[in-house]
């Protein structure tokens, strides 16, 4: 299929960037749906049509849809936090009926839908969870998640009454180069990694290189099943863990101190407090304090096995996301 037309939305972003980059390397003609405010740095000297528009807005999904054979929508907004939360609902949900309408219009052969971790249930008792564990909306904490997961319900629906040929795909949590804004977990790492994190709570996440969520979603377009579910995680990591091998590669000392999560709510409510006066997205929300209280732990079990799907050991992915960090100035 390489040479074949494909279409990437949120190609600007973290995961987006990296799919358009593995796609390009891969032998495919890719355009990109970018917003005209968006940033382009992750898609410069890159081989890529690059069209503006939003996924939200039907002529230019329309227009981007043209000629296109396979399409990846990976855009979404990845917040915790907003001043208009159902902004967040409004985007993720409506914005992937939009895309999935003007695909199915087009003729699109096959799409890759990236979901996420974030519309699956945790096992109990620190358990590992699989894609047969679905959340639903009315029981998901924060708008995120449960926009997620009506948009995932939006892609199921067509798969079901119009045929749709989507495969849905769960990245866990990404981390490593191009994370520019950077991402929830890429704020941890970045402060962690600048010694501005003195104690933590006890959690623990699924976390995975970014290029092997990209080599992922191609593999689902080769090999998934349209309808089906895959998760693409890597190594379940402790938090803190996690924060020991930051201070080991930046030659810091690790957090010591525990912090039980009564004790930390109050600080969130007060970020939050002074996020709605400077409308920026706060580092510790009411929400992902909420979501710490189980660890996210996952199995990429049925990638591996349907897919071929071998995500590289976590300790890579940290340090590629360190070294990029320290490149562009956001640790010293």
């Amino acid at each position: 299929m390489a040479g074949d037309r494909v279409l990437v939305t949120g190609a600007s972003g973290f995961v987006g960037s990296a799919v358009a980059h593995a796609l390009v390397e891969a032998g495919y003609e890719v355009r990109t749906l970018v917003r005209k405010t968006s940033p382009r740095a992750n898609l410069a000297h890159l081989d890529v049509e690059v069209v503006e528009g939003d996924m939200c807005d039907a002529e230019s999904v329309a227009h981007a849809m043209r000629g296109i054979r396979f399409l990846f929508h990976v855009a979404a907004d990845y917040r915790l936090w907003a001043p208009d939360r159902q902004q967040i609902l409004r985007t993720n949900r409506d914005g992937t009926r939009t895309v999935m309408g003007a695909a199915r219009a087009a003729g699109v052969e096959k799409i890759v839908y990236t979901s996420s971790v974030a519309t699956l249930g945790g096992a109990p008792d620190g358990g590992v969870a699989d894609e047969t564990m679905r959340l639903r909306e009315s029981s998901a904490i924060g708008v995120y998640k449960r926009s997620k997961i009506a948009a995932e319900h939006v892609v199921e629906e067509m798969v079901r009454s119009h045929g749709l040929r989507a495969v849905i795909v769960h990245p866990s949590t990404p981390i490593g180069p191009r994370d520019g804004k950077p991402t929830p977990t890429g704020r941890i790492i970045v402060e962690a990694a600048s010694g501005r994190m003195p104690g933590y709570v006890d959690t623990g996440l699924n976390l995975v290189h970014v290029d092997d969520v990209a080599k992922g979603h191609l593999a689902a377009l080769r090999l998934g099943e349209p309808g089906d579910h895959y998760i693409l995680g890597g190594e379940n990591v402790p938090f803190a863990r996690m924060l020991r091998d930051i201070a080991d590669l930046t030659g810091r000392r690790p957090p010591w101190l525990r912090v039980p999560r009564r004790l930390v709510y109050p600080l969130a409510v007060a970020a939050e407090a002074h996020a709605r006066v400077t409308r920026r997205e706060p580092f510790l929300t009411i929400d992902g304090l909420r979501m710490s209280r189980h660890k996210m732990f996952y199995s990429s079990a049925k990638a591996e096995r349907d897919l071929g799907y071998r995500p590289r050991p976590y300790g890579e992915a940290l340090a590629d996301a360190l070294a990029w960090f320290r490149t562009h100035g956001l640790v010293r």
